[in-house]
């Protein structure tokens, strides 16, 4: 069962009672001791394994450098245990709030881990990375720290179904920071006075403009979230301190809604479990088998099929046209409605790349799958007969496949669309999907065994052995994990594999 909060904008004379606001629902949730589902347990679990993996293939790359070598620079805050990094043995500690920084832009840096899209889009896994660190700094055991991350998802997610912020060209980690909060408060066991302030802080702290996903893609996408997820820290931090902030931040004449989102006249309604409800939300959401935008995994699943189905479409000079009829989002944010010439450029950087479905189609159709490193190595973006083939290819916005994107039937809900293929000889080839092999209505769907191989194949050749068998050993027992137990779960770097990329400096 779930509560439906209607949230508007209040004028300041009106004296919307904190009890009545939106952050303190949130923080409602967050305080309800409600034992946490076994399928949620199952799932979470999954999802450590998850980040852990495409955190691994990412520990050599530079924004993932650069955050590391900030976290280091830090050292362990005096009152706690400190946190681990991810890459760096055990002993190595750094403060929560800087573990959360380097560790939560390793999980996003490939764009890699788990998605929810509904009125907004998100990465709910991002909110493992503070929650973790919060429970290994202060010594919570692996029952809190499982309630704290089903807290994360849930209050993320049941923002996502409501609230859009694309829309307002507002980036969707404003929904991430007052769940990460929500998160660390469960997993602390804090008050609902507390947990609404850590709340109202961290969402006022985490709105920015969506022009890191715009154009020509920088580094900061994969900081964006885990920006986000040191600010969550910090907001608790301050309010435990009792520390008040912005009130109402969502209703307030002055807030978020009111000129960040749909403006004065604005309403929504956000669903929430209610009193004694289970924090069911990961169940709905979806992992990737792919490295790139969630809204390209079903189209790589169809460009393989057509690969193996129609080898004639790798060659150029056999096609003429490729049209992907889709969503309204895959449209305008990963296709040629976006208007974005970086999306066609083959020197584009990667993060632009795995923002271009023309590109993303073109590799896949030719090759019969998807690499996380060979397919944006900047050699096969740049292959003349795939710039052909990039260049023929373009999105088309379909009204159906944009209702059945939005829908809050799961079994319609869909993120692909219908490929129309023009031949060179005029003749033409069609195609649909609607979900990705890997998701839960997928041809193939992601289960235990889907993600423990996920994490072998990333983490092999960076991981020895006996840590990939440590770390497995540790997430399969999550809940059941001691607090000195939930301090190793990290995931440490062969010898010799840091030390092959420079730390580069800064003013820390």
């Amino acid at each position: 069962m779930t509560v439906t909060h209607h949230v508007r904008v209040h004028r300041s004379e009106e004296n919307l009672a904190r009890e009545d606001q939106l952050a303190w629902k949130i923080a409602e949730v967050a305080a309800d001791p409600v034992a946490v589902d076994p399928g949620v347990v199952d799932m979470i679990i999954n999802r450590v394994i998850d980040n852990a993996a495409v955190a691994a293939a990412s520990l050599t790359r530079g924004p993932v450098t650069a955050a590391r070598a900030q976290a280091l620079d830090h050292p362990v805050s005096r009152n706690g245990h400190g946190s681990t990094v991810f890459g760096e043995p055990n002993e190595t500690l750094s403060s929560p709030e800087w573990a959360a920084w380097a560790n939560g832009v390793a999980v996003r840096e490939l764009d890699y881990h788990d998605t929810f899209l509904a009125a907004e889009y998100s990465h709910p896994g991002d909110n493992i990375p503070p929650i973790v660190a919060v429970a290994q700094h202060v010594g919570a055991d692996g029952a809190a720290l499982v309630r704290g991350i089903a807290t994360g998802y849930e209050i993320q997610m049941d923002l996502v179904r409501a609230i859009s912020l694309h829309k307002h060209k507002i980036d969707h980690v404003a929904h991430l920071g007052p769940s990460a909060a929500a998160g660390i408060g469960t997993l602390l066991g804090l008050d609902e006075a507390t947990i609404y302030q850590a709340v109202s802080q961290a969402l006022h702290t985490t709105t920015a403009t969506r022009q890191s996903r715009k154009g020509e893609i920088s580094t900061w996408k994969a900081h964006a979230p885990a920006f986000a997820g040191k600010m969550a820290v910090e907001s608790v931090d301050r309010a435990m301190r009792g520390q008040t902030s912005p009130s109402p931040i969502y209703e307030g004449e002055d807030g978020v809604i009111a000129w960040m989102l749909d403006g004065p006249d604005a309403s929504y309604d956000v669903p929430l479990p209610a009193p004694g409800e289970p924090k069911r939300a990961i169940l709905d959401s979806y992992t990737k088998e792919h490295s790139a935008e969630y809204q390209a995994q079903a189209w790589i699943d169809l460009a393989r099929k057509l690969h193996g189905e129609h080898p004639e479409l790798a060659d150029p000079e056999r096609v003429a046209s490729i049209v992907l009829h889709t969503s309204h989002h895959t449209h305008y944010v990963i296709g040629s409605g976006a208007n974005d010439p970086q999306k066609y450029d083959p020197a584009a950087s990667r993060e632009t790349l795995d923002h271009s479905i023309p590109y993303i189609f073109a590799v896949a159709l030719q090759d019969g799958g998807w690499h996380h490193v060979d397919s944006y190595l900047p050699a096969r973006a740049a292959r003349a007969d795939t710039v052909a083939l990039w260049q023929k290819i373009t999105t088309a916005e379909d009204a159906e496949w944009t209702r059945r994107y939005h829908s809050e039937d799961p079994d319609e809900k869909a993120f692909g669309g219908r490929v129309e293929i023009t031949l060179a000889d005029g003749s033409t080839i069609t195609d649909e999907i609607a979900v990705a092999d890997a998701h839960p209505l997928g041809a193939r769907p992601f289960a235990r065994a889907d993600y423990i191989a996920k994490f072998r194949l990333l983490a092999e050749p960076v991981l020895a052995p006996e840590e990939i068998a440590k770390f497995l050993g540790l997430a399969e027992r999550l809940p059941e994990l001691t607090p000195a137990e939930v301090q190793e779960l990290n995931i440490a770097a062969r010898p010799g594999v840091l030390a092959s990329v420079p730390a580069p400096k800064g003013l820390f």
